[in-house]
């Protein structure tokens, strides 16, 4: 059981990478406390180990809150993310703050209102504890066709854990990005049926994978589980690919 005893919450765990973190970590021996914008999707998150919270990680206060009622946490995987479709003159100012709201502010705000509690119970048990970021492949490592606003805020979000790692690396907290590459979930099918022919749009998505197939959750949810347990405890400040070979 690598996540024994721990207590680790995620974000955006209705569906996708998000909900198969949450099923993975408690499975794993985690208390997952499993957040999400949509109460329904919660509802069918019936797991051993897994407790639901509603949460809107734009709710600076709704945030607060939350982390004022729970315990300490040992591990922290914000993965609340938005995918905007387009170049930059595609993206006005209101796709950008929101892009940037959620994807960026979203992890900040989740981060600095758990970040105390997890520092002091570290302060007081010694031991490790982890934050893990969403990024992406698409972000400070690789440009893509019409990802300009998620590009730009998955770079910050890097930026973001690699500050975060330095400023706590001596008080055993680590930080790290996790960047996937193109993953099959509810949020990628929404948009390929959103496209003028969602055939061919399927074909591009997998056609930029080098091993031909899209990822599953499958495949990401490992890394996640690494990186917030005590085997990643040399690891910190750093942005992991799982990217099926596109950055090679």
């Amino acid at each position: 059981m690598r996540l024994r005893d721990k207590t680790v919450l995620i974000t955006a765990a209705g569906q996708g990478i998000g909900r198969a973190s949450a099923v993975a970590c408690a499975r794993e021996g985690a208390h997952v406390i499993a957040t999400d914008i949509d109460e329904a999707l919660l509802a069918a998150l019936q797991e051993p180990g897994i407790e639901t919270h509603r949460l809107d990680v734009r709710d600076s206060a709704a945030v607060q809150a939350l982390a004022t009622a729970l315990p300490p946490l040992d591990g922290l995987f914000n993965c609340a993310g938005f995918v905007h479709d387009g170049t930059v003159l595609d993206c006005d100012e209101a796709a950008w703050d929101f892009s940037f709201d959620l994807n960026v502010k979203g992890a900040y705000r989740v981060a600095r209102a758990f970040l105390p509690g997890m520092l002091a119970k570290l302060a007081a048990e010694g031991g490790s504890a982890s934050i893990l970021n969403m990024a992406s492949m698409a972000s400070s490592i690789k440009g893509f066709p019409r990802r300009f606003a998620y590009g730009t805020t998955k770079a910050a979000v890097i930026g973001m854990s690699k500050a975060i790692a330095a400023d706590y690396v001596q008080q055993g907290l680590r930080c790290n990005a996790l960047c996937p590459g193109t993953v099959d979930t509810p949020s990628l099918r929404s948009r390929i049926n959103a496209a003028a022919d969602p055939a061919a749009a399927e074909r591009a998505f997998i056609g930029r994978q080098p091993m031909g197939r899209l990822a599953t959750v499958d495949d990401i949810v490992p890394m996640v589980v690494y990186l917030l347990s005590d085997e990643s405890r040399f690891v910190s400040g750093q942005a992991l690919s799982v990217d099926g070979g596109v950055t090679i």
